[in-house]
């Protein structure tokens, strides 16, 4: 039991900071003009980043994978403070849809994406060793190719590691974890909170969480006021694994951790004291109660990260990703 508990947390995690690494490497060597032009004109302002990272994660369907990009691309040198910002607000209103489409998983296509893109980068590597050494820029696309292709490999990883980790849902449900949080969060808002971040934590996916307390309180065990707590503390735990991707990287992609945590304790602590005015909230939106859930994440989120955007324009930002490497 105690071993299929710790294998999976340690070895997704041996996968995720391998495939972390994998992609940083690529992105710096495949990093140009025109990537480097469309990354800061995407994240020029915080307003142009939140939209960005909005769609993104909407697409995506795991705000967590735009987070790790981001660090990556921060490591790279490709985003300057104010756009990461902007991209960490952004994360948190796209990852609203996830409740919504809550059957749609995108680490599931992580093994058949790093396949396709070894597949794609041996192809690259065998055509350049091919041909002439005249022909510059079909070498020099070809090249690009291939960092293209690891930096793809690199991100499967990272949802695969995530994929790993999260396997240690059932033993938590054996080992009476669950069942203990859940207890304790169907008495105190508090206890709702720190459940929904404890176990966002351990499984690595706020939308899991989530799902489990929108089926929980329409079968009526527990309270949508409890289930909005819960909702409010898993955006504070999913900063967990932003934290992992920080370790050993640059000043930069450890801001871009610290900051998400910083911006999501910050609006955990701002609706705390008003999560019952939430729920009654997002009560008049639907009568359902996992539908209410639901709506209190979108509220939660979008009102949190619309409040905060204005903090991402003040001088600070600017003078401090004045070298972003």
């Amino acid at each position: 039991m105690i071993s299929g508990l710790w294998f999976p947390v340690i070895y997704g995690l041996v996968v995720f900071l391998l495939g972390m690494k994998v992609m940083e490497v690529s992105l710096q060597r495949f990093a140009g003009p025109k990537l480097h032009q469309w990354l800061n004109k995407a994240a020029s302002t915080p307003l142009k980043g939140m939209i960005t990272s909005t769609g993104l994660t909407a697409l995506l369907q795991s705000s967590t994978a735009v987070t790790v990009l981001t660090i990556g691309f921060a490591n790279a040198g490709l985003l300057n403070y104010a756009g990461t910002l902007g991209i960490i607000l952004g994360t948190n209103i796209g990852t609203t849809l996830t409740t919504e489409l809550i059957s749609l998983q995108i680490g599931q296509a992580a093994l058949p994406l790093f396949i396709l893109s070894l597949l794609v980068w041996a192809a690259a590597v065998i055509l350049n060793d091919r041909l002439p050494l005249g022909l510059f820029k079909l070498r020099s696309r070809l090249e690009r190719t291939q960092f293209i292709c690891l930096a793809l490999a690199g991100f499967s990883l990272i949802l695969l590691g995530i994929r790993i980790m999260q396997s240690i849902g059932p033993y938590l449900q054996q080992l009476g974890v669950f069942r203990w949080f859940l207890q304790y969060a169907s008495q105190s808002v508090l206890w709702g909170i720190l459940a929904g971040a404890a176990l966002t934590a351990l499984i690595h996916s706020s939308a899991a969480v989530i799902a489990m307390a929108m089926s929980l309180a329409v079968s009526g065990v527990l309270p949508p006021a409890i289930g909005v707590a819960i909702v409010i503390g898993s955006n504070v735990g999913t900063c967990v694994t932003a934290l992992i991707a920080a370790i050993g990287s640059t000043r930069a992609g450890r801001f871009v951790a610290w900051a998400h945590l910083g911006l999501n304790i910050g609006g955990a602590l701002l609706f705390a004291p008003l999560i019952n005015v939430l729920t009654t909230l997002s009560g008049l939106l639907s009568s359902d109660s996992g539908s209410q859930i639901a709506h209190s994440q979108t509220i939660f989120n979008i009102v949190c990260s619309l409040l905060a955007l204005p903090l991402c324009y003040l001088p600070i930002w600017r003078r401090t990703s004045s070298d972003p490497h």
